[in-house]
């Protein structure tokens, strides 16, 4: 422990918020596309920057961790997705102005819909006239200022350890760094494994010959990551997280493996052979948020996610009770929260300070608490965690025995004193693959493999093109990214979007085919400049990407 006034800290603390959105650019908008995206950027992102830069404009100095996936930052710099944003703050102004009309005589609602008109023109303000629609660059700013740590993550989440080939993994990773570095102006420390899915090193037998893959963390390592994050049960065994959350995304009837529990701790970092430094979630913290029946948004103040208007599609009631049937519902009181916020984020302060107090004291280290949660459980799914988290953060930034801190800061001070070996995990339900490799999913992965090994043939073939087929070759790698992304098996899993994910994933299929179907059977310069324009209207997103990061590895 440090001396001077560091020394009456007794460990630190890390609030760190995965942002993510699938490629939704001209894929559907209601229900399933892109006002995923357009929901996020109002109710979660620009909530979340204007948060942060009041608390910097008051001086108040705090410290956040984010990731934001790059296929995220594609399309929060994406000119068609930020104009078709501003409609749709404009359309949420308008139907508000209806339903104060409307709720003339009923006060109770009249009230929630006048708040809707403010908050939407409070967006709206700020997205065009503070961030000049710039919300990648505003998101650097505040990094680049210190309040905020941005991780980068795989190109397009795809789920790493369940890849085949290398060159996929290497491919996801080199062009997620790249993608960040266009967009941030650095190189990243951090980065989060989608659904923190991990894979060690092994052995296969291929032609004859032992051949070695690499462990995930030898590819971070290789492309100069420092850290990243893994689930409470890959380190310190027992249940796994996702076996007791009850947020949104729960996948029902799934039977919960257990590991034996180790001596390891979530309390700290731990070193792996390649050099990366890898943090466990803290999993009281984790529930206490996450959890929908007895964590903060379960309380019956807040509003309430599910229920939405007929004709508005506004939200005007809360929780009241989490079993209470829907239409038993009663009015959100928007004044009602402030002391529920105030309560939570003391409660939630006081249970870090006393985790921390007691690893302390058990073992003279100087800990850390590690809260990782989706970015958009606070503002979308629990409507007022935008307000806890800035209450958690104003009471961190001055609390006298926790240190607020980054990830990174947290490793210069306190570097990693202990190896371990990871094992295979995810922070999906029973803590390996299932959500993403089960009977409703595994028709995909073939499918997949399939065409990572064929990129690698392509590859090989053209070595040295230019022009067209170069261009036709960069659309194809593309491609092959986003018919990876973990999101298509997960909505399948969760019966959430399944046809819309089911016919996301097969056109970007389709799409690489006939992209390499031109090259193949030498189509004129006019069939394949009419496919490859008709493509990349849709699929434009990596303008930078290099077809040749998926040279074969093995």
């Amino acid at each position: 422990m440090k001396s001077g006034g560091f020394s009456m800290k007794k460990g630190a603390f890390a609030f760190v918020l995965h942002s993510h959105i699938p490629f939704v650019r001209k894929s559907g908008v209601w229900p399933f596309g892109e006002e995923w995206f357009y929901e996020g950027l109002a109710e979660t992102y620009i909530p979340l920057l204007d948060t942060l830069n009041k608390l910097k404009e008051e001086g108040c100095k705090v410290k956040l961790t984010v990731s934001l996936t790059p296929v995220l930052l594609e399309q929060m710099s994406d000119t068609y997705m930020l104009s078709q944003f501003s409609e749709y703050v404009r359309d949420k102004i308008n139907r508000a102005e209806s339903d104060i009309k409307r709720f003339a005589s009923e006060s109770a609602f009249l009230k929630v819909a006048q708040f809707y008109r403010e908050y939407y023109s409070s967006i709206e303000d700020h997205f065009e006239n503070r961030y000049k629609r710039d919300v990648a660059g505003a998101f650097r700013n505040l990094q680049d200022a210190g309040y905020l740590e941005i991780m980068t993550s795989a190109a397009t989440h795809g789920y790493l350890p369940l890849l085949e080939r290398d060159s996929s993994i290497y491919g996801q990773i080199e062009q997620g760094i790249r993608t960040y570095r266009r967009h941030l102006g650095r190189n990243p420390e951090g980065f989060w494994l989608p659904e923190c899915a991990y894979r060690p090193g092994y052995e296969i037998y291929e032609n004859g010959k032992v051949k070695k893959k690499k462990a995930i963390d030898q590819f971070l390592r290789d492309a100069g990551i420092s850290f990243f994050i893994t689930d409470t049960h890959a380190v310190e065994g027992g249940e796994t997280f996702q076996a007791r959350r009850l947020g949104p995304y729960t996948v029902p009837n799934f039977v919960v493996d257990y590991t034996r529990p180790t001596y390891r701790t979530s309390f700290l970092p731990y070193l792996l052979s390649s050099g990366c430094t890898v943090f466990a979630r803290n999993r009281q913290t984790g529930l206490q948020v996450w959890s929908g029946r007895w964590g903060y948004p379960g309380d019956g103040n807040y509003r309430e996610f599910h229920k939405k208007d007929g004709r508005s599609g506004f939200q005007y009631w809360r929780v009241t009770a989490t079993d209470l049937d829907l239409g038993k519902k009663e009015v959100y009181v928007r004044e009602n929260i402030y002391p529920r916020i105030e309560e939570n984020a003391s409660h939630f302060v006081s249970m870090v300070e006393g985790m921390l107090a007691d690893f302390n004291s058990k073992s003279q280290k100087f800990g850390i608490v590690m809260s990782p949660y989706d970015a958009e459980l606070f503002g979308h799914w629990w409507f007022e965690g935008i307000l806890f988290l800035e209450k958690v953060l104003r009471k961190m930034s001055s609390n006298s025995s926790v240190e607020l801190t980054t990830l990174s800061d947290y490793l210069k001070n306190h570097p990693p004193q202990q190896a371990i070996v990871l094992p295979e995990t995810s922070w999906g339900e029973g803590g390996y693959h299932y959500v993403w490799m089960n009977s409703s999913t595994e028709w995909m992965w073939p499918l997949i493999h399939e065409r990572e090994v064929k990129m690698e043939k392509m590859v090989s073939g053209y070595q040295n093109v230019s022009g067209i087929l170069r261009d036709v070759l960069n659309q194809m790698g593309r491609e092959l990214l986003l018919l990876q992304s973990s999101d298509w098996p997960f909505l399948i899993t969760t019966g959430q979007a399944k046809e819309y994910a089911t016919r996301r994933f097969l056109k970007h299929c389709e799409n690489f085919d006939r992209l390499c179907n031109l090259l193949e059977l030498n189509a004129g310069m006019g069939d394949i400049k009419n496919v490859l324009t008709s493509i990349k209207d849709t699929d434009n997103l990596f303008p930078d990407l290099d077809y040749h990061i998926f040279k074969a590895q093995e």
